[in-house]
């Protein structure tokens, strides 16, 4: 079944500046700019304003199946994740697992100036585990809290796959992992600017 035509708004703040050129859509905020290319998703976009002056975006489709239109709701959260990402910002927390070896965290900067988090005595293990966090994306340990990192940025893309990146680099292989709950895990997520 074709749905003819199917439409998703969203309204944008005051102090959000939004950009759509050939379905590239950029974000401009208090806390910086963003920018998404959605060039390969059939929709259209246009930037009207509502009857109380507010700037939106319009998501349309015409002619599209169920899958295709089920596409408008995923553009529509991708933007309200970029407009919240460049007035809140983003924040994880992540949580060091360990039943007997003490897992060792050491965040430095690397060459080109990105957070790099290295991993040592994970399970006794000699290995180091090296991650290093994606532009935009910063790593601290928590003040007060002791065996916590916070990760935080303005794209959640970046921040929630520095986090898995992490997780993933500290699976326990090889042994039972309903007893080796061994690991870094996210414990919490939010935003940086709490309303």
């Amino acid at each position: 079944m074709k749905y003819i035509f199917s439409s998703e708004q969203l309204v944008i703040p005051d102090n959000v500046k939004i950009h759509i050129r050939s379905r590239i859509v950029t974000v401009e905020g208090p806390r910086g700019k963003l920018t998404k290319d959605l060039s390969h998703i059939a929709v259209t976009f246009s930037l009207p304003k509502n009857h109380k002056g507010q700037q939106i975006v319009q998501i349309e489709i015409h002619h599209g199946s169920r899958k295709n239109v089920a596409t408008l709701r995923t553009v529509k959260s991708i933007i309200e994740n970029l407009v919240t990402g460049v007035t809140r910002g983003y924040k994880y927390k992540m949580r060091y697992v360990y039943a007997h070896f003490p897992i060792n965290v050491n965040i430095e900067k690397n060459a080109e100036g990105l957070d790099h988090v290295e991993i040592r005595n994970f399970l006794g293990e000699k290995i180091v585990r090296y991650v290093t966090m994606r532009d935009g994306v910063s790593v601290e340990a928590s003040k007060g809290v002791k065996d916590q990192i916070e990760l935080s940025g303005n794209s959640l893309e970046d921040v929630s796959q520095c986090a898995a990146d992490i997780q993933q680099i500290c699976r326990v292989r090889n042994k039972d992992i309903r007893k080796f709950l061994d690991g870094l895990y996210v414990s919490e997520r939010g935003n940086i600017a709490e309303e």
